[in-house]
């Protein structure tokens, strides 16, 4: 998800895989894949940037989760590597 301000400042979470197009008419306009149009105050470049960066955090913890991919070697011998968990709606690990 990311987040954006509505013009009346208000914040809200888009799904970004629903996003069809973002333009400027000056106000940036997000247009979604079923035509849910939004008006946001960031500039086409911010929701660009914004999307890129979720899609990098989607795929950078998708590799830590693969227990095919190599282990992160810590930055400093003393520190521990993250340890990361599946957690289930019901709780379960």
């Amino acid at each position: 998800m990311i987040t954006l301000t509505r013009l009346n400042g208000g914040v809200f979470a888009l799904n970004p895989d629903l996003i069809e197009r973002v333009e400027a008419t000056p106000d940036t306009v997000i247009t979604l894949v079923d035509s849910t149009r939004y008006v946001v105050r960031e500039r086409v470049e911010e929701v660009t940037y914004r999307i890129r960066e979720c899609k990098a955090s989607v795929i950078s913890l998708s590799h830590e989760l693969d227990p095919r991919s190599p282990s992160p070697q810590p930055d400093h011998p003393s520190q521990p590597s993250p340890v990361l968990r599946v957690v289930t709606d019901n709780g379960d690990k």
